[in-house]
């Protein structure tokens, strides 16, 4: 978990910097800096939805995982947990909202799923540490404009990327590469979503969402014992 605790160190100093600039900078900076993380996102985002190797798969885990996160109010529930550490360190209006966006935009990408299962599995950290360079630019930008809920998003950064990374040491073998290009096409429908609400385009329940990545590997495991092509 070196490449995960690497990463927990950028973000911090990068929401640090962030913090320390967000009083500073006139808010039409922000604003743009803003825009153009959000772009970027969408960028991303359609990049890995578009290399999904199943778009029926892929529309299947997004509806199923996305019901059985509205059953589990899971957006709500993480909402209420931020609104709670809100309270408790005076994290201001848009503190919940920095922390589920940048866990979102630091968790949910190619290079994390990769990262840690490269870590994981090989012992290899390249990816994990070019991607935590990259979320240190992303939190110092994120901080500026929606405060300190960034910098809180360490804690889920580390249980959810350390556990993934821990988890890959057990999937030797077990992931072929098609399976792993169906994780991301789902993680690249989220964050396309995450990208059109930076740009306040639209307002999405993203955690909802969340159960889909997990849910299109068992219907890709699924998909092996039915005589169709999906």
């Amino acid at each position: 978990m070196i490449g995960t605790l690497i990463n927990v160190a950028t973000v911090a100093l990068g929401a640090s910097i962030g913090l320390s600039l967000k009083n500073k900078l006139p808010e039409r900076f922000v604003a743009i800096v803003f825009q153009a993380l959000g772009l970027f996102t969408c960028f991303i985002g359609l990049k890995m939805a578009w290399n999904t190797p199943s778009p029926f798969l892929l529309v299947l885990a997004l509806l199923f995982g996305s019901i059985l996160g509205e059953a589990l109010r899971l957006d709500d529930r993480v909402n209420a947990l931020g609104d709670a550490l809100k309270k408790r360190v005076g994290g201001g209006d848009q503190f919940t909202e920095g922390l589920v966006a940048a866990f979102l935009l630091f968790c949910v990408g190619a290079m994390t799923i990769l990262g840690c299962l490269d870590e994981g599995i090989n012992q290899n950290r390249e990816i994990i540490i070019t991607k935590a360079i990259m979320d240190f630019f992303s939190s110092t930008a994120l901080a500026a404009a929606l405060g300190r809920g960034v910098l809180f998003s360490i804690i889920p950064l580390f249980l959810y990327q350390g556990g993934l990374t821990l988890a890959a040491e057990q999937l030797q073998g077990k992931l072929d590469e098609e399976t792993i290009a169906s994780i991301m096409g789902v993680g690249g429908v989220m964050l396309l979503a995450l990208g059109l609400q930076l740009l306040k385009i639209k307002n999405f329940k993203l955690i909802n969402f969340l159960p889909a990545l997990l849910i299109v590997v068992l219907l890709k495991y699924a998909a092996q014992f039915i005589p169709v092509s999906f």
